[in-house]
């Protein structure tokens, strides 16, 4: 324990500085630096284009990627979707150098590649990987990847085209204020818009007019497997995430209290966050923060797993038929682009009728039996070549 304590203490020194360490101990309160902090959105200057390296890589056969992406932390969700299609474009023809964006914690490229071959094993091998901004050159596409990067991908000239790789609707991830509306800014830079489906395809291009082209979802086929239910255990899973409003946990607790009450032999299973701050008076288990195996085996076991979304879905869905379990998922063109009343359960944002439809499915194990079958068939059917294939297709049209 107090060689781990040390060990954390030396790294932490070598990324921030003795300021660094003093502030992480809460030794000087900090203060919001906010000005500081938020400069990259008014910055101006232009990055220029290097005309000699345009012309010099005018007729590669093998196209190079910039990519300006957040820090990541362990397992994020969307930098491994990133990274996924990143090592498929490998073998598309496509080469691609990471860049962090303004990142915190690194000052080197080796510190950037050993976490990344850590804990992001998939990534290609091939793909480079750069700790700062100042290393970016010449590429025939550079991808900005969350609202705060496009700020800089705007100003960046130094590219053949300019495009945005949107996994979700920023905006809604923060109330009616400047956080809004400066990530929805970001939709009217001009940059050709790479959408995780459907929903944001289309909303991106007939609300703001970006060119739009989008990619489905899959799941890891190698984690995520079929097993055999226990017929006499009734369980539900939880995607419990208080702290990520999107997620609607105050919802999903409410109609899972209800389904609880009226069914006293199930139990909620919930990961994704530890819960132990909640009074929660029925019976359940509380897994928090946990690995994908760990996900699996929850999901394999459970009879249908609650995923409310108020913005774009998740991989969540997919894996869930995967495992052969049955996703509820919340209506709304958010969802409607990948899951349906075939392949899973459709609910409104109402707690209510939520609770009411998951008792409905207990007493109807034919119906529920049907879903899951349908939902594993689908679930077999995707995959991430075939998604990977269609950013192809689309960096064809502009480059």
């Amino acid at each position: 324990m107090k060689k781990n304590i040390i060990r954390r203490g030396i790294s932490l020194l070598k990324r921030r500085g003795v300021r660094g360490v003093v502030e992480k101990v809460n030794v000087i309160p900090r203060k919001d630096e906010l000005i500081h902090n938020m400069q990259y959105i008014m910055e101006q200057e232009e990055i220029p284009l290097d005309v000699e390296a345009m012309e010099r890589h005018k007729k590669d056969e093998v196209k190079l990627l910039n990519w300006v992406i957040p820090e990541m932390g362990k397992g994020s969700g969307g930098h491994t979707t990133i990274f996924r299609m990143m090592s498929h474009l490998e073998n598309m023809g496509y080469h691609s150098r990471v860049y962090l964006f303004y990142s915190p914690n690194y000052r080197d490229n080796q510190s950037v590649v050993a976490f990344v071959r850590e804990h992001f094993p998939l990534l290609d091998h091939r793909v480079e990987l750069f700790w700062d901004l100042s290393q970016l050159t010449y590429a025939h596409a550079t991808f900005a990847t969350s609202w705060e990067t496009a700020y800089y991908v705007r100003r960046y000239k130094n590219t053949s085209v300019r495009c945005y790789f949107v996994q979700d609707f920023e905006p809604f991830f923060f109330p009616n204020g400047s956080y809004y509306h400066l990530a929805e800014n970001t939709y009217r830079f001009g940059f050709y818009g790479i959408t995780a489906g459907d929903w944001l395809k289309e909303k991106l291009n007939k609300e703001y007019g970006m060119w739009t082209r989008s990619f489905g979802f899959s799941y890891d086929k190698e984690v995520y497997k079929a097993s055999v239910k226990n017929e006499f255990s009734k369980k539900i899973f939880f995607y419990a995430r208080p702290y990520t409003p999107r997620r609607d946990f105050e919802i999903g607790l409410l109609a899972l209290d209800a389904v609880c009450k009226r069914m006293e032999d199930v139990t909620v299973v919930f990961a994704g966050e530890d819960i132990s701050n909640y009074v929660i008076p029925f019976k359940h288990e509380n897994h928090g923060i946990v690995t994908v195996e760990a996900l699996a085996s929850f999901y394999a076991e459970c009879d249908m797993c609650l995923v409310i979304s108020g913005t774009n879905l998740s991989l969540l869905p997919l894996e869930i038929m995967g495992s052969n379990s049955v996703a509820i998922c919340s209506k709304g063109d958010n969802s409607s682009w990948l899951v349906n009343e075939e392949n899973a359960i459709m609910v409104d944002y109402d707690p209510v009728e939520i609770a009411n439809t998951m008792i409905a499915y207990y007493n109807r194990p034919e119906e529920l039996a049907l879903i899951r079958e349908k939902g594993l068939a689908f679930a077999r059917q995707t995959a991430w070549e075939k998604e990977a294939e269609k950013i192809k297709v689309a960096l064809g049209e502009i480059l």
